[in-house]
């Protein structure tokens, strides 16, 4: 039986290299002078498990198979939205098994327990796919450094 659990990076930093080379080698490219070390600093900020920035991380067997971030500020173009979900990976050999959806309400419900009310993301995903399967509203579609995105809002549900 495999065993999955979320940890945050913080508790595993000697996975940051890792998280770093998937970030990189997935969005380095639309990010200018992006480099694997400057995506490696970059994930500093994040090696925090009490307050926004951070990274959630799922393990499979005690290797990491995918990370999201809960973030500040994502967009520039939107100073208004404050909490964004980005950074969403998933591994190759793990996709196509609900690891992602996995990851996204993992940080909604860690959101919520921050007190955010509402959650931004974008995506490439023109139909907002996994998001609007999860309840996402797309809100616009923008071009942001050079790429079409969908700007998509959840408002969270606090009890």
């Amino acid at each position: 039986m495999t065993l999955l659990e979320f940890c945050f990076l913080a508790e595993r930093p000697e996975l940051k290299p890792l998280v770093a080379k998937w970030y990189f080698e997935q969005w380095g490219a639309i990010v200018p002078e992006a480099s694997l070390s400057s995506f490696e600093d970059k994930l500093t900020e994040y090696l925090q498990t009490d307050a926004i920035p951070l990274i959630v991380l799922l393990m499979q067997d005690n290797a990491p198979i995918g990370a999201a971030q809960l973030r500040f500020h994502e967009m520039t173009i939107y100073p208004d939205k404050t909490y964004w979900l980005g950074g969403v990976y998933v591994a190759t050999h793990a996709r196509g098994n609900k690891v992602a959806s996995a990851l996204v309400q993992k940080v909604e419900q860690l959101a919520i327990s921050f007190g955010v009310r509402e959650l931004h993301l974008q995506t490439e995903q023109q139909d907002g796919g996994l998001y609007t399967r999860l309840g996402w509203q797309a809100q616009e579609r923008v071009n942001y450094r050079g790429v079409d995105v969908v700007v998509m809002c959840k408002r969270l549900a606090h009890s």
